[in-house]
């Protein structure tokens, strides 16, 4: 028993020497006292002096340049749709065709009223004309000259009555082909051969026109001096208009350039906005009606403004701030007052001087008075020639 005890104890014995040596040769080093922690890596940026464009950013809707929902002008049973769903039309292209046979009769019709008009007209005129010859010679009076003048007088007024007849058959059989009034796109199909249509009420078909395209949005009115005085600008080249760009939600790749031309006449008092509208060329008609839209109106430009970039600024509980990097690798804490940002570019008006070290990429890690370290691809000015 004593030796089983002896060899028990002589185990335990060596796997604590063993622990102990593991955590002696395996343990993190510590700092030591007054050594100062590693420097932070960080991507730092140049703050730079350019000409900064203020730009207002609002969301729009896309518009028809023009709109027309076609309808009949007369009563009637559609015999064609000879257009395609979404097809592009010209100014006067053939549409939609009603049957065309009650027009026809009415207008054949009218035509043989006028031909009888016509010939009784003759009649009338050749009577009136032989009673003013009997007349000179004592044969008849002059009041049956004057029935014969009446009654021509009656035949005239009909004929003219049944002339406008004709032409209002004329006009109802040309509206049974139905045609578009500019060219443009066609929607759906909304009506079928055979289904009646009742004059200015039933709905063929819609037409817009998409080349050029409105793009339609608001502004807060506080805006609206500043538009104005924009508007009436000449150096932007467009005096009495206001150059916008409009890009796609998520698309920030593909910009069109228009010109805002309309401001409405009030504000809207349930928003506090006024309307605005743009005339985009849309000669590729990269953009459709109905579509949102994102839209950015340059109101004004800051001449020789200190711009960082965006990642750089910071949000703080006492506001925006950015960390300021010094010749000597130390951060500084500065706040700074935004003025407007654009194109991935902040301008500020204090806190930052043009030529100063900012950090892009980092922030997490940083404390007032931390070292730092640049990383590679940081596009700053180099530490050590900072100041010079």
């Amino acid at each position: 028993m004593r030796k089983i005890g002896r060899t028990v104890v002589a185990v335990l014995t060596a796997l604590g020497l063993g622990a102990s040596y593991w955590y002696l040769t395996h343990r993190p080093a510590e700092t030591a006292p007054g050594k100062e922690p590693p420097p932070v890596p960080v991507r730092l940026s140049r703050a730079v002096v350019e000409n900064m464009p203020v730009i207002l950013e609002v969301i729009g809707r896309g518009e028809a340049y023009e709109s027309v929902s076609l309808k009949s002008r007369v009563d009637g049973q559609v015999a064609a749709v000879v257009f395609t769903e979404g097809q592009h039309v010209r100014q006067g292209d053939e549409l939609i065709r009603l049957d065309k046979v009650d027009f026809t009769l009415r207008l054949r019709q009218a035509e043989a009223n006028v031909a009888r008009d016509e010939a009784q007209l003759g009649k009338a005129r050749a009577d009136t004309t032989r009673y003013m010859a009997l007349r000179d010679r004592g044969f008849v009076s002059e009041e049956k000259v004057n029935e014969m003048r009446t009654s021509e007088a009656v035949v005239g007024a009909a004929l003219r009555a049944d002339r406008a007849a004709l032409d209002l058959a004329r006009s109802q059989l040309s509206y049974t082909s139905l045609r578009a009034p500019f060219a443009g796109v066609v929607g759906a199909r909304l009506v079928s051969p055979g289904a009646a249509v009742k004059a200015n009420d039933t709905v063929l078909a819609v037409i817009n026109r998409v080349r050029p395209l409105y793009v339609s949005f608001s502004v807060p009115e506080k805006h609206l001096p500043r538009l104005r005085a924009a508007m009436a600008q000449e150096d932007s080249g467009c005096r009495g208009c206001l150059k916008v760009s409009v890009g796609l939600p998520g698309d920030r790749t593909r910009q069109f350039e228009g010109e805002a031309r309309f401001i409405d006449n009030a504000v809207d008092v349930a928003t506090g906005t006024i309307q605005l509208k743009a005339v985009l060329d849309n000669r590729n008609e990269a953009l459709t009606p109905g579509q949102f839209l994102n839209v950015g109106l340059t109101l004004d430009t800051l001449r020789a403004a200190v711009v960082v970039p965006n990642e750089a600024v910071q949000q703080g509980p006492d506001g925006p701030l950015v960390f300021v990097v010094n010749a000597q690798r130390t951060v500084e804490v500065r706040k700074v007052e935004v003025v407007t940002s654009s194109g991935g570019l902040t301008a500020v008006t204090r806190g930052v001087q043009a030529g100063e070290n900012v950090v892009t990429d980092g922030h997490l890690r940083l404390s007032p008075g931390a070292t730092v370290q640049a990383k590679e691809g940081a596009t700053g000015v180099p530490l050590a020639e900072q100041g010079k």
